[in-house]
């Protein structure tokens, strides 16, 4: 409430209500928080604003981390060979830094470059917004090779194409988090949006990358979806 009011972003290492006060890429971590929270976690991440605690899955992971991200994206865990998984996974993480939710699915398939961002795509985004007009967008999004269409206005250009984006896909999605950066500076620069939706009782986060911010958001927003449509 107070970074809010005042305008003032927490930065991640700021002690007790910093984002990385709650984000674990310590295998020995991951396990105890896994187990019991109260472990390494004195108080709520809720209580400061944070909805969860964050599992990072890095090298130094263990197979208790590996296991809670497979069992998030929906595999039965009874069912694979989670020791060869895991020797896979360290493979894969000797040479990233982290490990996102795309480096598991690839991982978990046939070796191909296939994975969840074969599913809905953006065929056409067009916004109209200024002073004093309603911003509204028109979306077209590729679902299973048929293309379907929205309009939609909101409070900006975002929001109206994340609403015409909502329209097509008829998902109860809640977003949580929306950060919106330049990756060197300048008006022209590329912008990454960072982006946290919450379906059901899970979260999932998204990326996009481009020169417009809509466009980008529109990116961000569709690959937290493609996760779990």
């Amino acid at each position: 409430m107070v970074s809010r009011m005042m305008r003032m972003p927490v930065q991640p290492n700021k002690a007790i209500v910093g984002k990385n006060a709650f984000a674990h890429s310590s295998g020995i971590h991951q396990d105890g928080v896994l187990k019991f929270r109260e472990n390494y976690e004195i108080i709520n991440p809720e209580d400061v604003g944070i909805d969860q605690s964050e599992i990072i899955l890095t090298a130094r992971s263990g197979r208790h981390a590996l296991k809670h991200h497979l069992e998030r994206l929906g595999y039965i865990i009874e069912k694979i060979n989670l020791d060869d998984v895991y020797e896979r996974f360290l493979v894969l993480a000797d040479s990233k830094k982290e490990i996102k939710d795309d480096d598991l699915l690839l991982l978990m398939g046939d070796g191909t470059e296939r994975n969840y961002k074969d599913g809905i795509t953006i065929k056409l985004l067009q916004v109209m917004c200024g002073d004093p007009l309603i911003p509204t967008a028109m979306v077209k999004l590729e679902i299973h090779e048929k293309v379907y269409e929205a309009v939609a206005s909101g409070n900006g250009p975002v929001d109206a194409t994340i609403r015409a984006m909502d329209s097509i896909i008829k998902k109860e999605v809640a977003l949580k988090e929306f950060h919106i950066d330049a990756i060197h500076g300048g008006s022209n620069d590329t912008s990454k949006v960072n982006m946290r939706v919450k379906y059901g009782d899970k979260y999932y986060a998204g990326y996009g990358f481009s020169s417009d911010i809509v466009k980008a958001s529109a990116n961000a927003y569709l690959d937290a979806i493609n996760k779990f449509i």
